[in-house]
């Protein structure tokens, strides 16, 4: 049994991290940590820094779940990568983070959250971030 959970270094990405921990704990279930990028020159700013991994890790090390962190650069987006993760692994269910976007923000530019959410093949939390 498995969660995934999409992070970025981002307070969403944290907001989804802190999310999949809990939900882990209480179902005992391991964690699948995925970091996108779909390019390597120049990575996307979502991709997480060497730090910023050893941070997660820590966090990870910490709370005690089981899990597997995966930092990803194959030339798919997040939500196509995350969406195909959860189909191959039978995840139980996704966790994103989301942000708040103007809806021409999201015409424009499209959503991640929003394409996990419609396609993934299984339940997906959406979490808010504290502002």
């Amino acid at each position: 049994m498995s969660i995934i959970v999409g992070y970025t270094p981002t307070p969403e990405g944290e907001a989804a991290l802190r999310h999949a921990i809990a939900e882990a704990k209480v179902h005992e279930h391991d964690l699948l940590v995925v970091n996108v990028s779909a390019t390597s020159d120049p990575p996307e700013t979502t991709f997480a820094t060497d730090t910023e991994l050893a941070a997660v890790r820590a966090t990870l090390d910490a709370s005690g779940v089981p899990y597997t962190l995966r930092q990803l650069v194959r030339g798919k987006d997040a939500a196509d990568e995350i969406i195909d993760l959860a189909t191959e692994t039978l995840a139980d269910f996704v966790v994103i983070g989301l942000r708040h976007r103007s809806p021409v923000g999201k015409l424009l530019l499209g959503s991640n959250s929003q394409q996990i959410i419609l396609e993934a093949p299984c339940p997906v939390v959406a979490v808010k971030a504290p502002h």
